[in-house]
């Protein structure tokens, strides 16, 4: 009797990931026939044409047009319905907060970054912030007829990622902050639907899926930003560790008497390479490049002018830290040995003075030769990395269990396999 009440779940389970699957090959592949799909799922036509029709109630495939060439009753193609659901991304940073939302196909159809003095703010007020800009995301959704699949935010630090505490963040001085359940709060979405990761790691996951290392299966992302995170992707899978705060890799000690870092020890790497250092080295107190009113990639604008027209002191500064940032990288390169080493934010913004001087430190300091040859490349993506990363990982609600998403029409176009 046991065996066949649990039958039903079993079922259900099985099902679910068979329309995940279907989903998957539609999404990464393209447009395909039932039959073609068949072949590719090791499925049978009846089934997969059972599951087309699911995600097509749903909204997740639509039509794609006849079969070229074929002789016989014409096959219809299928392919992945874009806009109408959407993956949302959040990020809050020392300097800004930002948003994006992406449909199924991956497609970015939304967009924004807002200046913000975060610390100075404080997190509550952060939050009624993010909420406002959040509201502004989900609006834009809705108003294109999509349904939300789900919102991960961003956060430069230690999360809890059952509880979607904040635990630790030291750049933005926050200590146990329930970031999930405070934006569920204040924008009434269910607090189910709202996940908190790391920064970095989410940042590798979009480069990953979209950006510089499109399909590279072991890679290190680094941020470049206030605070220097490290985003580990080993053998495809992300490396979280024992307690998920595998990566704080600005926390290495490299000059144990040196400057104050923000989590209480001196001489991180952060302290060397991290954003603030770069503002410090280039500029005066009343210089506009250290306003944190101005929008990031504006005052880096600057700095950018000042390197091409040979001020001394911008040159120096950028060669100082690129040869610190290289020193760090081999310590990197060394213990986890990847293939790729993706340089993000201010990094890929000045790259033309950032990565040179790092690529020599670390040929000269790696032990295996095919160490040595680990790939040094700047983010596509720059600052929208770790808010792209969340849009991808809150789409991966819907992709892991297509069900979620809400029947929308009362049946499927019929159509031959």
């Amino acid at each position: 009797m046991r065996g066949k009440q649990d039958r039903p779940v079993d079922q259900a389970g099985l099902r679910k990931a068979n329309l995940a699957l279907i989903l998957d090959l539609l999404r990464t592949r393209g447009r395909q026939s039932r039959a073609q799909l068949a072949g590719l799922s090791n499925l049978s036509k009846a089934t997969v044409s059972n599951l087309v029709a699911e995600l097509e109630i749903r909204d997740l495939v639509r039509p794609a047009g006849i079969v070229a060439g074929r002789q016989g009753r014409p096959g219809m193609l299928v392919e992945v319905q874009p806009r109408t659901v959407c993956g949302i991304g959040l990020e809050v940073n020392v300097d800004y907060l930002a948003a994006t939302a992406i449909d199924l196909t991956g497609e970015v159809i939304h967009e924004s970054r807002v200046p913000l003095d975060v610390i100075a703010l404080g997190p509550e007020r952060c939050l009624d912030e993010l909420a406002k800009l959040a509201t502004d995301v989900l609006s834009t959704v809705e108003k294109q007829g999509a349904w939300t699949a789900g919102i991960t935010i961003a956060v430069p630090g230690l999360i809890d990622p059952v509880t979607g505490v904040v635990q630790l963040a030291p750049n933005l001085r926050w200590r146990q902050v329930p970031m999930a359940d405070g934006l569920a709060g204040r924008i009434g979405y269910s607090l189910a639907g709202i996940v908190v990761d790391n920064d970095a790691n989410l940042a590798a996951l979009a480069e990953q899926t979209t950006g510089s290392v499109v399909g590279v299966t072991d890679l290190l992302y680094i941020t470049g930003a206030a605070g220097i995170g490290g985003g580990i992707i080993a053998d495809g899978v992300p490396l979280r560790g024992a307690f998920g705060s595998a990566g704080e890799v600005g926390h290495i000690a490299m000059d144990p008497g040196g400057l104050y870092c923000p989590c209480g020890s001196r001489g991180c790497w952060e302290t060397q390479v991290g954003l603030i250092a770069l503002l410090r080295a280039v500029s005066t107190h009343e210089d506009p490049v250290r306003d944190p009113s101005l929008d990031l990639e504006q005052r880096l604008t600057i700095i950018r002018t000042r390197a091409e027209r040979g001020d001394r002191r911008t040159l120096d500064a950028l060669q100082q830290i690129g040869s610190a940032l290289g020193i760090g990288l081999s310590i990197l390169v060394n213990v986890l040995n990847p293939a790729v080493v993706v340089l993000g934010g201010y990094f890929a913004t000045l790259q033309e003075w950032l990565i040179e001087p790092a690529r020599r430190e670390v040929a000269a300091r790696v032990l295996g030769p095919e160490a040595a040859g680990a790939r040094l490349v700047p983010s596509q993506l720059g600052f929208s990395a770790g808010s792209r990363g969340g849009a991808h990982a809150a789409m991966r609600r819907v992709l892991d269990d297509p069900t979620l998403a809400p029947v929308q029409k009362a049946e499927a176009t019929e159509a031959p396999a």
